[in-house]
């Protein structure tokens, strides 16, 4: 009997899945980082001064402290740091402090009346309870701004502004209307103090940055932050208190002016109610959205308001360091203003991505090239007969 063979069909072979888009290089993730474009801002200023003067990255050391013009930025900005630091989480959770400034002065008055007033007046204790002092007249002062902010519903620009204008006139009330000098080694040396070769000032505002960084990154405290910034009402309805969360972050905002106005007050051992923190709530502002923190809030970056901050310090440093007349800081700054608002602008962005763009089917960093003409093929001029 013939054997029979029987034929099984073959399944032809499998198509490959298409291939889904390419990951992006490194250079590609490089440019996208937030921190790229204030650290290269950053390190542009520090080109420039090193080009006008060689010696200006040069540090020496002196009777075990660190000296330099990069001690100097450092030290300076530090008032600006903290009170940057404070105003990024509120800006984060969509709102604006204008009083940081007038918090700050009243801060450095408390301060330097009580010491001024005290039987000890050289004594550490006295120095240590005028600054308890001063920290508890900011918390109040921060507890003020979030009951008109988050109670009452006022707007954050006109609740703040409120303080703003009647804070200067309570640091006046505080000093009489003088300046108050005082003579306590341990109040100076939050402003011209030394440890471990350090500024003071410089190692407290690396401290409140670090247990800022360990509280909103590796707490749900700042996921709650960025919810409430990003839709308060979602955010309400999630069972986020969102009261609560505003009011932290504005007594947080009153702390940290708290401790830049005794940093302040320390660097000269007198208070000025006048002008002590004046414009600082202008430079922190300004530090925040270098840093890559959207005023529309939401998500924030504590690193890139402090390269912010040492970016604004040190183009104070950089324009009589050029020759350039110390009063033209303002305008420099307004240029500087300039700038990020359009690098904020959503027309400008979607103009700038549009270029980066590559043309349909060119391979990819490939640039897109001016169209000269079009071809018609024949398909093409069948239809248009038709």
């Amino acid at each position: 009997m013939p054997e029979t063979t029987t034929l099984t069909p073959v399944a032809p072979p499998a198509e490959p899945p298409p291939a889904g888009p390419a990951a992006p290089s490194r250079m590609a993730l490089l440019r996208r980082h937030p921190l790229l474009w204030p650290a290269l801002a950053l390190l542009a200023l520090l080109v420039l001064n090193t080009v006008a003067n060689p010696g200006f990255l040069s540090l020496r050391m002196q009777d075990g402290h660190l000296y330099g013009n990069l001690v100097d930025i450092a030290r300076n900005g530090a008032p600006v740091m903290l009170v940057a630091l404070g105003m990024t989480l509120v800006i984060a959770t969509r709102g604006i402090d204008l009083s940081v400034g007038a918090v700050a002065a009243i801060a450095g008055a408390v301060a330097c009346v009580y010491i001024a007033g005290a039987p000890d007046e050289g004594g550490a204790a006295t120095a240590i309870v005028a600054c308890s002092l001063a920290l508890a007249a900011c918390v109040a002062l921060g507890l003020w701004n979030g009951f008109l902010v988050s109670v009452l519903g006022i707007q954050p620009i006109i609740a703040t502004l409120v303080l703003m204008t009647a804070g200067r006139g309570l640091a006046m009330l505080v000093t009489d209307g003088q300046i108050t000098t005082v003579n306590n080694d341990t109040f100076a040396g939050l402003g011209v103090g030394f440890v471990a070769t350090l500024p003071i000032a410089v190692l407290v505002a690396l401290g409140v940055f670090g247990l800022t960084a360990l509280l909103v990154r590796r707490t749900a405290l700042g996921m709650l932050i960025e919810a409430v910034g990003i839709n308060p009402e979602a955010s309400r309805l999630a069972g986020v208190r969102s009261r609560t969360i505003i009011w932290t972050v504005y007594v947080f905002a009153a702390l940290c002016a708290g401790l830049a106005g005794l940093m302040i007050a320390g660097n000269t051992s007198a208070a000025d109610a006048n002008n002590a923190g004046l414009w600082i709530e202008l430079d922190a502002i300004l530090a925040v959205v270098i840093g890559g923190t959207s005023l529309a809030g939401g998500r924030f970056s504590l690193a890139g308001t402090l390269l912010g901050a040492l970016f604004i310090q040190t183009l104070a440093t950089t324009i009589p360091n050029l020759g350039i007349p110390a009063q033209t800081n303002y305008l420099f700054k307004a240029v500087v203003v300039i700038l990020v608002c359009l690098l904020q602008s959503p027309r400008v962005r979607h103009a700038l991505r549009v270029r980066r763009r590559p043309a349909p089917g060119s391979p990819p960093g490939s640039t897109p090239g001016p169209t000269t003409g079009t071809t018609t093929g024949p398909t093409d001029a069948k239809a248009g007969a038709a």
